[in-house]
């Protein structure tokens, strides 16, 4: 008789399956993933401590904007007077020019300033030279490394009613040389020409790199289906490179009440001042030249409100009709 032998039977072991595993929170996954880079986030830190010294730390101040800040007592020991500079601000005659004179000059440089770089690029793209496209990029963007102090000089220099060169060309054609620094109706058209210049050549660079990304193979195929080059810049370059003209264009806006100080500052005088005197050469001639620092920093503060608002508000509007934002 043949012994049978018996195996036990076992049940078949029922596989785990993932939805019986407990999900890891989102930030339970960021520092996992921390940790496994964290060689690669000590590269920010440099960076972290910059923001953090130069940035958030001074932002301790602040405060001095609701107090009667005195040296002498210090931030601490200063009395609080809430809202009253704000208000001695805007009540005075002066403040609406100085805001007027503000956003004028802003939005005339971003109107003339913004699209500089951007046609300027989509012009070197088309160079077919390489050489030559070098040659040209180099001569637009070196005068960004053009101290705003010599730039200054050389507007007095060029547009001098005696000796200037503007003024010279003026006269060999029968006019009467003009005072151009110290007619306040130009100021604006001459800092923001004179920054044009300055600065388009080195914002064509940012345009470039975008342009570099875009494939040549969709060039290939519309010079095949005959389209010329201004129809391959309007259907394929500037498509490519929206989304950082939106970007551009977003920090542009956002910054529409920050101009620059030294430029705006060495081209005033005593003739164009109701032109030129803005925001911020306002604080630095009451808060420092003055030593009015609680005044100086209520306006200084309003000032970045403004710009923090309207960052927020076009980051939203452009997020929604382009899908390109910055958050």
């Amino acid at each position: 008789m043949k012994q049978i032998a018996r195996h036990k039977i076992s049940a078949p072991k029922k596989e785990l399956s993932n939805t019986s595993l407990p999900k890891k929170s989102k930030t339970a996954e960021t520092l996992d993933y921390m940790k496994k880079n964290a060689d690669l986030y000590l590269f920010l830190l440099p960076v972290l401590i910059y923001f953090a010294v130069f940035h958030y730390y001074p932002l301790y101040g602040v405060q001095i904007a609701f107090k009667d800040f005195s040296p002498t007592e210090g931030i601490l020991g200063s009395s609080w007077v809430g809202f009253d500079h704000f208000v001695r601000f805007f009540n005075s005659s002066y403040a609406w020019d100085i805001i007027k004179n503000t956003l004028l000059i802003s939005l005339y440089a971003l109107a003339v300033g913004f699209p500089a770089p951007l046609i300027l690029a989509l012009l070197l793209n088309q160079i077919p030279n390489k050489k030559f496209k070098s040659i040209v990029q180099t001569i637009t963007y070196a005068p960004n490394f053009i101290s705003f102090v010599v730039i200054v000089g050389m507007l007095l220099i060029f547009l001098s009613p005696s000796t200037g060169i503007i003024n010279t060309i003026i006269v060999m054609f029968g006019g009467d040389p003009i005072n151009f620094m110290g007619k306040s109706q130009l100021f604006s058209t001459i800092y923001v020409l004179s920054d044009v210049w300055q600065s388009a050549g080195w914002g064509a660079i940012i345009y470039l790199a975008a342009l570099s990304g875009i494939s040549p193979e969709l060039h290939e195929a519309a010079m095949i289906d005959g389209a010329n080059k201004f129809k391959r810049v309007w259907h394929i370059d500037l498509p490519g490179i929206m989304p950082t003209v939106v970007i551009l264009l977003i920090l542009g806006l956002g910054g529409v009440m920050s101009l620059g100080f030294e430029k705006i500052y060495l081209m005033q005088n005593d003739l164009n001042i109701t032109s030129s005197e803005i925001i911020s050469t306002y604080v630095y001639k009451v808060g420092l030249q003055g030593g009015d620092f609680s005044f100086s920093t209520a306006v200084g503060l309003f000032n970045n409100v403004v710009n923090f608002v309207l960052l927020i508000i076009v980051n939203g509007v452009a997020r929604r009709v382009s899908d390109n934002s910055l958050w």
